[in-house]
């Protein structure tokens, strides 16, 4: 499985896809360098494949490189932070 995370910041969303195909997104808004993480969607044929993590992993990665800070209120981007603390300090205080 060949999984590529890109920003689509026209659209204000990271895509995953999975060998070429659509497989999820995350939303997002934008306040300066902040992120505002919103939203995370995963088709269903791809949920518990690990496509939401790579797409959050993906998404803050590329955030980290950039400089930005990120609000996460998303609920799957959350519970991400907690299992991963090596990118707790993106997180707007």
């Amino acid at each position: 499985m060949k999984i590529e995370v890109r920003d689509n910041p026209a659209a204000l969303q990271y895509e995953v896809s999975v060998d070429g195909e659509p497989a999820g997104v995350i939303r997002y808004t934008l306040g300066g360098d902040v992120v505002t993480l919103v939203h995370t969607e995963v088709e269903p044929k791809y949920e518990g494949h690990g496509v939401g993590a790579a797409l959050v992993k993906g998404a803050l990665d590329d955030l980290r490189a950039r400089g930005k800070k990120i609000v996460p209120l998303c609920e799957y981007v959350l519970a991400y932070l907690e299992r991963h603390d090596e990118y707790r300090d993106l997180v707007q205080e």
